[in-house]
């Protein structure tokens, strides 16, 4: 007979595994689009960056950074896709003393970012303000946005992306969970379509 703390245990990865077959996809005019369509439309947002000798710059707070950072090095390693994110702490503490925390990412994707990148934007709540600067930086450079976010179905975020992943939660752990999850498929099932001749 499974103890209480095991059923407890396997009903918060039966929580999780619910929350990740919900996850909602939308395009830039809101419309939905089923998970697979939207797989081979993230996996091809990311590939078009590496085909195109862009890179792909990742933001993210708390949890999300250590998110984006993750990422970064996937991307990297097992994709061989350029990518990088603004989390260094001498970076942070100069542009948050100079400029205001709400434009940390900002100004260093007005820095970075080219017309062949893609910003992808992490925020639990979709609420973010420096989160939403940087994406609207990234749109004044012509880089495309991919977004993940949860919490409220109507945050801000989740309009803002060329590819938007919603996760309905308001439990910090199960989204940011979901998005790690989400970024994991994306190099997983992106096979060797991103690797490019000289890689």
């Amino acid at each position: 007979m499974l103890s209480s703390m095991t059923m407890d245990y396997f009903q918060h990865i039966q929580k999780l595994h619910d929350q990740l077959r919900s996850v909602i996809a939308t395009g830039p005019d809101g419309s939905e689009t089923g998970m697979d369509e939207a797989m081979r439309i993230g996996i091809d947002m990311i590939g078009s960056v590496n085909r195109n000798n862009g890179k792909v710059m990742i933001i993210g707070n708390g949890g999300s950074a250590a998110i984006a950072s993750h990422l970064s090095i996937d991307l990297a390693r097992n994709g061989g896709v350029p990518a990088m994110t603004f989390n260094e702490a001498t970076s942070l503490t100069c542009f948050g003393n100079d400029f205001g925390y709400e434009h940390v990412f900002s100004h260093q994707v007005a820095l970075n970012g080219d017309k062949n990148d893609l910003l992808i934007a992490i925020s639990s709540s979709g609420a973010s303000e420096n989160i939403l600067n940087a994406v609207a930086k990234a749109r004044s450079r012509g880089c495309s946005v991919m977004t993940l976010s949860g919490f409220r179905p109507d945050n801000p975020l989740r309009s803002k992306g060329d590819l938007n992943y919603y996760v309905s939660s308001d439990h910090y752990g199960r989204v940011e969970l979901s998005h790690m999850t989400l970024c994991h498929a994306l190099i997983d099932m992106s096979g060797d379509s991103w690797s490019k001749e000289h890689v």
